[in-house]
C-alpha cells in the first residue's frame, strides 16, 4: 500500500511529468484529457472518449496527496496513477478496447472509494497485442513471470501462516519478508483486484473507515510488537484464503502492454513512498526486502517490453539498464546474509543515496508508457 507522507514523495516526484490543467481544442477532439483534482473535487475536462489509448493529465490542485483511477464495471482497475503531490501533474495512458460505461475517480488522501464520475467509451478498437507481435510477446512473457511469482507467493505464504498458527514466532519472523517478496514483485497486478489489496497489504493507518486491519501487516504487528493475539490464527487463515483467491484470479487476468509500463512505474513509486521512508514494514523494519522485490518486479516488466523499447527508443533502453544497475549496486551494499539490513540500521546518508538512485531510475521509467503507446 502507498504512503501519504508527502515530504519525501515531493522530493522524488520530480521524476514525473509536469504540465498544466486546462482544456485545449485538441483535447476536445480526442487529445489528452485534463483532470483537476482537488481535496473535495475531481473535474474531468471530457467524460467520453473513443476506444483505444486514452491519456489523462491529472493535476493536483488540492492540499493532500491524491490518486486517479479509471475503473471498469465491478471496480476493475483499467489504469491508475498514485502519489500525486499538491501542485504536481502526472500522466496516465490507458488502453481501453471495448465500448461501455466506466468511472473516473480522484482519491484525495489516497483513501476510500474516491470522488467518482461517469466516463463513456464509444466504439471498439483492436487490442495492441492483436496488431503488434512484439507487444503480444511482451504481455505473454510478463504473464508467465506473474504466474511463476504467484506460485511462489502461495507456497511461501502458506509456510508463513503455518508458522504463525503453530505459535512459532521466530520462524514466522524469518518467513515474513520472504513471503512478501513475491507479493511486492507483482503488486500492480494484485492491486487490479481492488478488494484483495487492502485486506492483504493494508496498513493500520491507511485503511478506509470501518475496514478491519488484516493481512501481512496485522500479523507483522502481532509478531514484532504486541505478541500473537487470540485472533491471530483467524487472521492467518484469512490471509491465506485471500492469497489463494488472488492466485485463481491471476490465471485469467488479461494484461495490456500499457499496464506493464504503468506497473513498472507504480513499483518504483512504491519504493519512493514506502520503502525508503521505512513506513511499509514499521514493526519488522524489513523494508529493504520489499525495496528489492519492487525493483525486481519493475525490471521484469521492462525486460518483457525490451524488444519494443529497443525498436522504438534504444537510447531509453540503454538509460534504463544503466539506472537499474545503479540501484542494484546500492542494494548490494546493504545485503546481510541471505537478506538485507533492517531499516533501522541505515544511516541518513544510506537513505539519501537510495533516494537518489530511485530518482534517477524513475525519470526514464516514466517515459516507457509513451514509447509503448507509440506517442
Amino acid at each position: 500500500m502507498t504512503s501519504t507522507r508527502a515530504v519525501l514523495v515531493g522530493a522524488l516526484a520530480l521524476v514525473t511529468l509536469a504540465g498544466c490543467g486546462t482544456a485545449t481544442p485538441s483535447e476536445k477532439t480526442g487529445g489528452a484529457i485534463t483532470v483537476s483534482a482537488g481535496d473535495d473535487s475531481c473535474k474531468v475536462a471530457r467524460t467520453s472518449s473513443d476506444a483505444g489509448n486514452i491519456t489523462f493529465e491529472v493535476t493536483n490542485k488540492g492540499n493532500r496527496v491524491t490518486e486517479f483511477y479509471l475503473y471498469a464495471e465491478g471496480d476493475r482497475i483499467m489504469g491508475e496513477v498514485e502519489n500525486i503531490t499538491p501542485g504536481l501533474t502526472r500522466r496516465l495512458i490507458v488502453e481501453v478496447s471495448d465500448s461501455g460505461k466506466y468511472e473516473t475517480a480522484c482519491k484525495p488522501g489516497m483513501q476510500g472509494k474516491g470522488i467518482r464520475g461517469d466516463f463513456t467509451v464509444t466504439g471498439n478498437a483492436k487490442k495492441a497485442t492483436d496488431t503488434d507481435e512484439k507487444l503480444a510477446d511482451a504481455t505473454a512473457s510478463y504473464q508467465r513471470y506473474v504466474n511463476s511469482q504467484v506460485v511462489a507467493l502461495v507456497d511461501n505464504t502458506k509456510q508463513f501462516t503455518t508458522a504463525v498458527k503453530a505459535g512459532d514466532v521466530e520462524k514466522a519472523k524469518s518467513l515474513y519478508p520472504v513471503a512478501r517478496l513475491y507479493w511486492e514483485r507483482i503488486e500492480p497486478v494484485a492491486e487490479s483486484f481492488g478488494d484483495i489489496d487492502p485486506k492483504t497489504d493494508g496498513r493500520e493507518d491507511a485503511l478506509d473507515p470501518g475496514m478491519a486491519f488484516t493481512g501481512y501487516h496485522r500479523l507483522e504487528k502481532d509478531l514484532w510488537s504486541q505478541g500473537l493475539q487470540p485472533d491471530s490464527n483467524a487472521i492467518a487463515d484469512q490471509l491465506m484464503s485471500d492469497i489463494e483467491d488472488l492466485a485463481t484470479r491471476a490465471k485469467t487476468v488479461e494484461l495490456t502492454p500499457l499496464q506493464l509500463a504503468n506497473g513498472a512505474k507504480d513499483l518504483l513509486d512504491e519504493v519512493a513512498t514506502g520503502k525508503i521512508t521505512g513506513e511499509e514494514d514499521r514493526y519488522s523494519h524489513t523494508d529493504l526486502w520489499d525495496f528489492r522485490a519492487n525493483v525486481d518486479g519493475s525490471q521484469a516488466a521492462i525486460n518483457s517490453l525490451r524488444p519494443v523499447i529497443q525498436d522504438r527508443d534504444p537510447d531509453l533502453l540503454t538509460t534504463l539498464d544503466k539506472q537499474f544497475a545503479a540501484v542494484d549496486a546500492v542494494l548490494e551494499k546493504h545485503q546481510k546474509g541471505d537478506g538485507y539490513k533492517l531499516y533501522t540500521e541505515l544511516t541518513q546518508d544510506d537513505i539519501k543515496e537510495m533516494s537518489e538512485v530511485v530518482d534517477a531510475l524513475g525519470e526514464p521509467i516514466s517515459q516507457v508508457a509513451e514509447v509503448v503507446a507509440g506517442k
